[in-house]
């Protein structure tokens, strides 16, 4: 609900998986925060190179004014990464309902299909298959930086996700006094229109007293 959505790619070359078995990389919600920054830098040494695209909060919510999917907007994130790895071989963490479909859609928009590409589309790939796993660690670090960032900017909001307390009071809190949503929340996303309701109907039923 606050914050940018940030994708990864990580490109491996065959002979250095064995190297990323060795690491015992898992999906990146699992692992402490030491060990995860202990783990993105290993990764980073072994791939032959890591690819990361962003989308800021205030382009989210730009792109939903016009009517643009949330699953639109990480396809073209996805195809943006894969077009610059151009693997040979590429496994999704797929963000569709039909992971097949999402697959085929990638495949096709970034061109890879027509080049030969192998694609592996699932869900929770982050938790199957380490080149993945590897991926996802390295997201959530970027991720956890740019917000470390935002931090200084805008005071401690917590993580930024829906489930976190911390974010769900920055909002309400920002709500409540009357504030301005700063750029960085995410003001499409149903848990922020979910306190704006809230405050909207307590507003209405005191005016109406």
């Amino acid at each position: 609900m606050i914050g940018p959505l940030v994708v990864c790619g990580v490109l491996l070359e065959d002979d250095a998986l064995p190297s990323l078995a060795k690491l015992k990389v898992r999906d990146s919600k699992v692992l402490t925060p030491r060990r995860r920054s202990q783990l993105a830098a290993s990764v980073r040494k072994i791939a032959k190179k890591v690819e990361i695209s962003s989308v800021a909060a205030s382009d989210i919510d730009r792109l939903r004014r016009r009517g643009v999917s949330l699953n639109e907007i990480e396809i073209g994130q996805f195809v943006s990464v894969l077009k610059e790895l151009q693997p040979r071989v590429a496994y999704l963490d797929a963000a569709d309902v039909k992971a097949d479909r999402f697959g085929d859609v990638i495949g096709e928009r970034s061109r890879l299909l027509a080049k030969g590409c192998t694609i592996i589309s699932e869900h929770k790939a982050d938790s199957k298959y380490p080149i993945v796993s590897a991926a996802s660690i390295i997201a959530k670090e970027e991720r956890e930086r740019v917000i470390a960032e935002l931090h200084q900017v805008y005071g401690d909001f917590g993580s930024g996700y829906p489930n976190d307390p911390k974010s769900v009071r920055y909002v309400q809190n920002l709500v409540k006094r009357g504030a301005r949503l700063p750029p960085i929340v995410r003001k499409s996303w149903e848990s922020v229109k979910r306190i704006l309701d809230e405050a909207e109907s307590i507003q209405s039923r005191l005016d109406g007293d």
